[in-house]
């Protein structure tokens, strides 16, 4: 593949955007409206052009794809942009601000015939996808509720709050590994450093017959990146902090017919570390050639913006 992929906003996560599709050779420009934030990447990767304006991105016709790690705000209209462009698009979550534009951009995309991908992660995560086999092989037994903590000190946003910021990585979660859609939603939160933005958020939610529940807040004295899965076999747990048992798998449970508990070994699956933004670039790229839509597709991403609308409705 040529390097016909554009990334458009390098700031502080964009960056990882660029120095992945450029480790992969198929980044073509950069754009951002910060003159000095491009020049420092100039001298990072002097043979990939750079641009403030974003429309010259669009308008260039050897660039096929624009990867779009701008603010949430903006995530719409540019991605509205780069479709009717005819470009492919990978946009960062949160997909939308709103449930509408998010199903106006599905449409778009198909009726342009355009890849549209949104950047859920941790759909990518070795040991996330190692996780939905465990449960769609039936180890796990029937999931009863699963639940997720989400929590750190720092980076405090001023243009999104905790629940449009952290909590869209674990809607998704959920929806991937269930392969249900949430249908009951309710959430509480507060805002103590900044009126109006939400620093720490509760929020429930019921797909299928499971329960799940996430814990968000860049106001904790802790840094976890935790998702636990009980089903009615085994246990497992997700520990992205865990620097090698990334998952872990507990043959724990209630003996059928009984009330009787029962404990035995815990497992370790060995899980291939590979970088899930590299993967998730790789897909991006894998679907612009073969023309297929991505896992993390618009379809989820619309998804997770309409629970996060009930949710922040429900605060």
């Amino acid at each position: 593949m040529t390097n016909n992929i554009a990334v458009i906003g390098c700031g502080y996560w964009g960056k990882n955007l660029v120095r992945n599709f450029a480790g992969l050779g198929v980044l073509h420009t950069i754009c951002d409206s910060d003159a000095e934030k491009l020049e420092h990447l100039k001298s990072l990767y002097p043979e990939v052009n750079t641009e403030i304006d974003y429309r010259r991105v669009l308008a260039d016709q050897d660039i096929r794809g624009v990867a779009i790690a701008t603010p949430a705000a903006s995530h719409y209209p540019a991605a509205k942009e780069a479709l009717l462009s005819d470009k492919d698009v990978f946009v960062e979550k949160p997909f939308t601000t709103s449930s509408k534009n998010a199903q106006e951009l599905v449409e778009l995309s198909a009726k342009k015939q355009r890849i549209l991908m949104v950047g859920h992660l941790l759909l990518y995560h070795p040991a996330v996808q190692m996780l939905k086999r465990y449960i769609q092989s039936g180890e796990l037994g029937e999931i009863y509720y699963l639940y997720s903590t989400r929590v750190n000190l720092g980076q405090i946003r001023q243009d999104e709050n905790a629940l449009w910021r952290l909590v869209p990585h674990d809607i998704a979660m959920f929806i991937y590994l269930l392969e249900e859609s949430p249908v009951i939603i309710s959430a509480q939160g507060s805002s103590y450093l900044q009126p109006d933005f939400v620093d720490v958020v509760f929020v429930t939610l019921r797909l299928g017959r499971a329960l799940a529940h996430i814990h968000a807040s860049w106001l904790d004295p802790h840094k976890i990146r935790q998702l636990t899965v009980v089903g009615s076999k085994k246990m497992a747990v997700f520990d992205d902090m865990e620097p090698e048992y990334k998952l872990q798998i507990y043959d724990k449970g209630v003996i059928s017919n009984t009330l009787l508990t029962r404990s035995a070994e815990v497992l370790f699956p060995q899980v291939k570390l590979t970088e899930p933004l590299l993967l998730e670039c790789q897909e991006f790229i894998t679907c612009m050639e073969e023309r297929r839509g991505p896992l993390s597709d618009a379809k989820l991403g619309l998804e997770v913006v309409e629970a996060l609308e009930v949710a922040h409705k429900s605060m």
